[in-house]
């Protein structure tokens, strides 16, 4: 069974499963609940609790190999898969250090490569087998799940919004341009942290992630005028801010359409404004789509190794 796994700074996604990349180490000591709450190696961690710190090396702790094990729990339980079951690893990098990263994080991911790993979640008992990890590039490997949006347009700007980078690439003729890759650190955590301490400097409010996003997506929320006011006005700022970057870094969105995704693209979508001329913006909404295009190429790959 392959299962692909977006491991995002700001959030675990599979095909069909999202939750918060946040851990928290219990120990040996039993939560409450088993609600999130992973067992392994005899210490229980509450998984998807708000977010942890960046870490740009991902491998430097067990956090993201423990985050896995709670994505696979997860999306075997929304497959109705056995929960003693062999799998293969579809994830992905970013272009602009897809090579340099490639061996450490592949290793990583498949530490008992062959052999069954323990774990229970949500009190469910698993034994799963790590067969092989298969590693893609993000952002393009998702519009294997849209080919049509490849199929008009000669070139276009791929503009792939996450938790703490935005990363960009021009596609020609359906190939990404490699040279144009490009990597800001300007992703959604910078956006919520912006807004957060804005509105605390105006009101002394301290608001959470989630409050912000329900804001910033045009949710019902029971915040008061002012500070929604607030929230969109820097999200706005945020989002002329991002536009700016783009234009410096090369990328002409007068002249090319714009194919908007990642877990920021909703967010941002809504704060373009007809004045900023974009020459067409074409946004993929759902944040599980990297982990989408992550199987789709390793299903790919399989059929291509099997004929």
């Amino acid at each position: 069974m392959i299962l692909g796994i977006d491991h995002g700074y700001y959030a675990m996604k599979t095909r069909n499963c999202s939750f918060p990349a946040g851990i928290v180490n219990n120990g040996s000591h039993e939560p409450y609940t088993r609600q999130n709450v992973l067992t392994f190696g005899g210490c229980f961690f509450v998984c998807g609790t708000g977010r942890q710190p960046i870490q740009r090396d991902k491998t430097i702790n067990d956090n993201y190999y423990l985050l896995t094990l709670a994505a696979i729990a997860k999306e075997i339980e929304s497959r109705g898969a056995p929960y003693e079951c062999s799998v293969t690893i579809a994830a992905g990098l970013p272009l602009t250090s897809y090579g340099r990263e490639k061996p450490a994080f592949r290793k990583y991911l498949l530490r008992n490569v062959g052999q069954p790993t323990d774990f229970s979640y949500e009190g469910r008992q698993y034994r799963i087998t790590v067969e092989d990890v298969l590693l893609f590039p993000q952002g393009y490997t998702a519009l294997m799940t849209q080919p049509d949006l490849l199929m008009d347009e000669p070139s276009m700007l791929l503009l792939d919004i996450g938790g703490w980078t935005v990363d960009l690439m021009r596609i020609d003729n359906a190939r990404p341009v490699i040279e144009t890759c490009h990597s800001l650190e300007l992703g959604m955590i910078r956006c919520m942290d912006e807004v957060r301490e804005r509105v605390r400097q105006h009101t002394g409010l301290s608001l959470t992630d989630v409050q912000i996003e329900q804001v910033l997506a045009g949710h019902p929320c029971s915040l008061g005028d002012t500070v929604q006011d607030l929230i969109r006005e820097q999200g706005r700022f945020y989002t002329e801010r991002l536009l700016s970057a783009v234009m410096e870094a090369g990328f002409d969105y007068h002249a090319l359409p714009v194919v908007m995704m990642g877990g920021g693209a909703a967010i941002v979508s809504r704060h373009i404004r007809p004045t900023d001329g974009l020459c067409r913006l074409v946004t993929m909404l759902d944040d599980r789509i990297n982990a989408q295009g992550y199987e789709r190429a390793a299903a790919a790959l399989a059929a291509r190794s099997g004929a």
